[in-house]
């Protein structure tokens, strides 16, 4: 009996509910995008110094050393970004036996003038090795092309949705849900092996470019007549 009459107010009050939501028309899903090839504009690299042998703290010295004198030539650079990274001490095995000990630590650079930063990876040679190169787009103009971007797309789907409903009809929408998402941008890396390089031999550049784009997916609801 109780079950019953518990039953029987989920009933009514489920009913009360969908009588209580506000009425709904055609709804229409809508997608657009706004995209544009810009040119990387900031250049990242990482270096790299690694030692092995038997004595952990005697490598641990070596590599602290090369270190504090890598970034002390790289600060006097002037508009390069210099960081530190992760510094491993891991252990070396040779048939399944210890045999000795890596110690390595990086560096990374980064900075919108490319010449600089090659010829800096010059000058820290041979002390440093490369471990990876890559081309991105500065925070500052990523902001700024997609506030671009995202103004172009809500343009275009208002286009869109007031074309939608006067062609079904109706003489005007309601926005129900919008959302916008950016794509791209991604860093470009240069394939390249964990290298040394001579001084002289800094690498050639190029810093191509890269798509952005901003996608609005969104509901309309088209209004009675």
């Amino acid at each position: 009996m109780i079950l019953r009459y518990l039953l029987l107010l989920l009933t009514l009050n489920t009913g009360q509910l969908h009588a209580d939501e506000p009425p709904t028309y055609d709804r229409i899903n809508l997608t657009v995008s706004a995209a544009e090839e810009v040119d990387n504009d900031t250049l990242s690299a990482t270096l790299f110094v690694q030692h092995e042998g038997s004595d952990p703290a005697e490598l641990g010295a070596r590599v602290n050393r090369t270190m504090r004198q890598a970034v002390e030539t790289a600060k006097q650079q002037p508009g390069i970004k210099v960081q530190t990274l992760d510094y491993q001490t891991s252990p070396v095995y040779r048939s399944n036996t210890l045999s000795g000990w890596r110690v390595r630590q990086s560096l990374r650079l980064e900075g919108r003038d490319a010449a600089a930063i090659s010829e800096l990876m010059g000058k820290l040679q041979p002390s440093l090795g490369i471990g990876g190169i890559s081309y991105g787009i500065s925070p500052q103009r990523r902001e700024q092309i997609e506030e671009r971007l995202i103004r172009q797309a809500l343009q275009r789907f208002r286009t869109r949705a007031e074309l939608i409903s006067q062609e079904m009809g109706h003489n005007r929408y309601r926005l129900v849900q919008m959302n916008i998402s950016q794509d791209g941008g991604a860093p470009r890396p240069y394939p390249m092996q964990a290298m040394a390089l001579r001084a002289e031999t800094a690498p050639t550049l190029e810093a191509g470019s890269q798509r952005l784009e901003v996608q609005i997916n969104g509901t309309i609801e088209l209004r009675p007549k």
